[in-house]
């Protein structure tokens, strides 16, 4: 065993502690650049995708809004909560800075990889599509890369399907524990027969329950925060400048000043948004749209509600407070709760332990969905294997649950994690030009004054399969169709 933990620990290290972070940011300003800032020129046609979708619903597809929630639902979890807090304590008060700022970098690289996950997209027959990077990579790239596709599918099961649903089943039990008396077992029962429940329905069902609960546990942690800001209002603007003044190292705030602010800030916002990581294009792909760039635009707003948003409101809790002190150590999760209670009460802690339990149960269906995908990709959508995936997984969360020390055999999640990253990264470089060449397909159709509709038959050398765009001309021209 030891000895596996060492080979996990050097691919780890290979990854995230020395190429994945430097490939991800070189990459997202890259893309930045080259698309002439393609996350500003959409910015406020972003907000769009809140409005429901008739022509979605009236055809039975995933709408791109449910598409939205369903990643939103996988973006925000602990990372929000936790990790934010221990970017703060590692990095000061500045990591949040250059989590602002990896954001906005990460919601182009997220508007290219989802836009190619829609480009490759294939038809099911039953109003639903799949996608991601394990199809871009065969169908874009050629069937001689299916090696690098089979490698990005076996780690995106292993880490997500499996490994991080066992420790979001461990959140979730322990925060009921914790907070509320309730036994591990009970949780873990509960959570796997509801889990199994959704997971049964498929992508469908999956995102009509992210449909209700994401925006409930959004706004209501949105909400507390406003409560908390709004509390210490005249505070405000010396938190935002302590932002931004241990971003830069005009003050320190702890070892390593300006260094350790950059290097935690770029991490966790990295681990928290997940924009190139190669996650949410397996979402994006099951949304219907008229045009592959409506949900790159539409997973990009997914970023700025993750980071931007979410995450802000968990650093102004904190930093607004008394609780935080720089140099201390205190675990990320209970610097948020104990700044919570300090500004609104005890009552707060059994807030926070709602708004886990939610962020935790929704990454855990957005995480099986990526373990249902990636496995109908290696088994060409053999049923039996499905199956055998759901009742794998539903075990995984109740284990998870109900034995804390159980989740130490998934040490292997952040490593492979990396691993996948990495090869949608190199194939998001290698597909630039083809996603550059539908973005301005987009923007020639909108500089027309058209509403823009993907047509296969404008890219003839691409593998693309038709049956995914066959409503979009018919729908894009009905006068209720809107662009995401």
């Amino acid at each position: 065993m030891g000895l596996i933990e060492s080979f996990f620990g050097t691919i780890s290290s290979l990854t995230w502690g020395w190429s994945l972070i430097p490939f991800l940011v070189v990459l997202g300003i890259f893309f930045t650049l080259i698309s002439n800032f393609v996350q500003f020129r959409y910015f406020t046609t972003m907000f769009n995708v809140l409005r429901s979708d008739p022509e979605a619903g009236k055809r039975g597809h995933v709408s791109s809004r449910e598409a939205l929630l369903v990643s939103v639902g996988g973006r925000v979890g602990g990372g929000n909560i936790a990790g934010v807090a221990v970017a703060i304590t590692l990095g000061g008060p500045g990591a949040v800075f250059w989590m602002w700022a990896i954001a906005i970098v990460g919601m182009a690289t997220s508007l290219f990889e989802c836009l190619l996950a829609q480009a490759f997209k294939e038809d099911q027959g039953d109003g639903t599509y799949r996608g991601g990077p394990a199809r871009y990579i065969t169908e874009g790239l050629g069937r001689e890369y299916r090696w690098l596709a089979i490698i990005y599918a076996v780690c995106l099961i292993a880490a997500f399907g499996l490994g991080f649903n066992a420790f979001q089943g461990n959140t979730v039990a322990g925060a009921a524990q914790e907070s509320l008396g309730i036994d591990r077992v009970w949780t873990g029962a509960g959570l796997a027969v509801l889990t199994g429940l959704i997971v049964y329905g498929g992508i469908k069902r999956i995102a009509k329950v992210a449909d209700v609960i994401i925006p409930i546990m959004a706004f209501g942690y949105i909400a507390m925060a406003l409560l908390v800001i709004a509390i210490n209002i005249v505070e405000l603007p010396g938190v935002i400048w302590e932002i931004v003044s241990n971003a830069f190292g005009l003050q320190e705030a702890v070892g390593g000043g300006m260094g350790a602010a950059i290097a935690q800030g770029l991490r966790r916002g990295l681990f928290s948004n997940e924009a190139g990581l190669g996650s949410a294009p397996n979402v994006a792909a099951a949304a219907y749209v008229p045009h592959p760039v409506n949900q790159g635009i539409v997973q990009a707003f997914s970023v700025f509600i993750d980071t931007i948003i979410i995450c802000s409101c968990t650093a102004f809790v904190i930093l607004l407070g008394d609780v935080y002190q720089p140099g201390v150590d205190i675990d990320g999760v209970v610097l948020t709760q104990q700044s919570l209670v300090f500004h609104v009460g005890d009552w707060a802690s059994y807030f926070l332990t709602f708004a886990i339990l939610l962020f935790a149960f929704s990454s855990i269906i957005y995480n099986y969905y990526l373990g249902e995908n990636a496995l109908t990709f290696l088994t060409n959508n053999k049923p039996m294997a499905l199956h055998v995936l759901r009742l794998t997984i539903v075990a995984v969360v109740f284990i998870g649950a109900t034995a804390p020390g159980a989740t130490a055999i998934f040490f292997f999640s952040d490593p492979l994690m990396g691993v996948l990253a990495l090869v949608n990264l190199l194939a998001l470089a290698m597909l630039f030009p083809t996603a550059l060449r539908i973005l301005n397909d987009f923007r020639a159709q909108q500089r027309a004054g058209k509403k823009p509709v993907f047509n296969p038959a404008d890219f003839p050398d691409l593998k693309i399969d038709a049956r995914a765009w066959s409503d979009a001309a018919e729908d894009a021209s009905a006068p209720s169709a809107r662009s995401a």
